[in-house]
């Protein structure tokens, strides 16, 4: 008799470097927010593959003995800085660097993108795109890792029909789909909507959220802008989704502007921005959610005949309020 399946759990997490440029400012920002789960980008300013890997593994051993939990890397593979004409022996290199480092970190999920054009047609574009991700994928199968791909700068960053091609003609169980709520103002489409299309292949989660459009857009606290992201959390609670969201607010850190200094204070844009997904999670997602409880640094989906007599439809609350203590963690694992 096969055992009974997980119940779906959201962990919250954020990209590390948008709280503090050092480890321990990124694990202190953790702290305030009462989560237990980092994505990695770049530690003291250096990304993750260029960092020697005995360097790597004094991180692993750092953010173990703190609690925390690595849920990804952040690559420049395929990112806003280059193009597809570029040589693509960088890339191949930066992944295979990843592979030992992610190992000790613990983690299998490496974020990439699809390549900004070179003034090519749209097909040679397409075709290059596919031939550089295909065997991205293959390695990365080869690694151990799972390439996580983002709609953001590249062939696929904008459009549901081309992430979807992307997908099924690679066709590799080491590529998935990285859905950021807010990167769809900036590049003028409503992310949203792009998840109902993909939800079915997306395996992580970037929470942000922005107004304007274009050169005019602004970042501002999740729940605060046009991106939709209640809708789109909301969303994936409905589909039963497990998965991490994972905070990337861009309040003061934007590596596509160049700006690359974090605030780093105990009350930072980063901070801030997280407080401000669990109200969002808790004001306007819990209530529409049915089955859903806050957790220790996330939520998690509980069957109502599992609730104790009176707690059945209680609201639940996030960090900042009181927890939902119906179904607690054990001591040591919040929010793993």
């Amino acid at each position: 008799m096969s055992a009974p399946a997980a119940a779906p759990r959201i962990r919250f997490a954020g990209i590390g470097d948008e709280a503090a440029t050092d480890l321990t400012g990124q694990l202190a920002a953790l702290d305030r927010l009462g989560w237990s789960q980092l994505e990695l980008r770049t530690v003291d300013g250096q990304w993750l593959a260029d960092l020697p890997e005995d360097a790597v593994r004094r991180i692993a051993d750092r953010i173990t003995d703190h609690g925390v939990r690595v849920v990804g890397a952040a690559s420049r593979i395929g990112n806003w800085a280059g193009t597809v004409a570029d040589p693509f022996d960088e890339d191949l290199d930066e992944l295979t660097a990843l592979g030992p480092r992610c190992a000790a970190l613990g983690t299998r999920f490496v974020r990439v993108m699809s390549y900004p054009n070179a003034g090519l047609p749209e097909a040679e574009w397409r075709r290059r795109v596919l031939e550089r991700l295909r065997a991205l994928a293959e390695l990365a199968g080869a690694l151990g890792l799972v390439l996580l791909h983002e709609n953001c700068s590249g062939w696929a960053g904008s459009s549901a029909e081309r992430m979807l091609d992307l997908v099924t003609t690679v066709d590799s169980p080491a590529l998935r789909l990285l859905l950021d709520t807010g990167n769809g103002v900036p590049y003028g489409y409503d992310s949203h909507l792009m998840l109902l299309e993909v939800a079915d292949h997306v395996a992580h989660v970037h929470v942000k959220d922005a107004v304007g459009g274009s050169e005019r857009t602004r970042y501002v606290p999740p729940g605060e802008g046009g991106a939709r992201v209640a809708d789109s959390l909301r969303l994936l609670l409905e589909r039963g989704w497990s998965g991490t969201w994972s905070l990337e607010p861009h309040l003061q850190v934007r590596p596509h502007e160049g700006r690359t200094a974090a605030d780093g204070g105990a009350d930072s844009g980063f901070v801030r921005a997280g407080r401000a997904l669990a109200r969002l999670v808790e004001q306007q997602v819990l209530p529409s959610a049915p089955g859903w409880r806050a957790v220790p640094g996330g939520l998690r989906c509980i069957p109502a005949a599992a609730l104790p007599a009176g707690r059945r439809g209680a609201p639940a609350t996030l960090p900042g309020g009181s927890p939902d203590t119906s179904a607690p963690l054990p001591h040591g694992a919040v929010g793993r």
